[in-house]
C-alpha cells in the first residue's frame, strides 16, 4: 500500500495481508455456485410441499364432495312416497282390471234384461 500525500504514515505492503484478501475473493467466488444451488434446491423443497399439500386439499374436497352427493341420493330414496308408488305398481300390473271387468259385466247384465 502505498502512502498517498498528507493522510498518513506510509505502511509496507505485506505478502501476507494481499494473500488473505486473494484468498477471501478465491472463496467468495468459490462459494458462489454452491450457494446458487443450494437456493435452488431450497426453491425445490418448497415447491414440493406445495405440490402435495394441494394435491391433499383436492383428495378432502373431493371425498366431501362425493359425501354429500351421497346424502343426496340416499334423500331421494327415503323421501319417495311409498303409497303412490304402490298404488301406481298396482295400476301398471293390472290388479285392479278383473275387478273393473266384474263391474262392467254386471253393468251390462243388468241393461240387458
Amino acid at each position: 500500500m502505498a502512502d498517498l500525500l498528507g493522510i498518513g504514515p506510509e505502511i509496507p505492503e505485506s505478502g501476507m495481508v494481499t494473500d488473505a484478501v486473494t484468498q477471501t475473493n478465491v472463496m467468495v467466488i468459490g462459494e458462489a455456485p454452491a450457494m446458487a444451488m443450494g437456493h435452488i434446491y431450497s426453491s425445490l423443497a418448497h415447491s414440493t410441499g406445495l405440490l402435495f399439500q394441494n394435491s391433499v386439499a383436492l383428495a378432502s374436497q373431493s371425498t366431501a364432495l362425493s359425501q354429500a352427493t351421497t346424502n343426496q341420493g340416499i334423500l331421494q330414496i327415503y323421501s319417495a312416497n311409498t303409497m303412490a308408488g304402490a298404488s301406481a305398481t298396482q295400476k301398471i300390473s293390472g290388479i285392479g282390471t278383473p275387478d273393473q271387468l266384474n263391474a262392467l259385466l254386471t253393468t251390462l247384465r243388468s241393461l240387458n234384461q
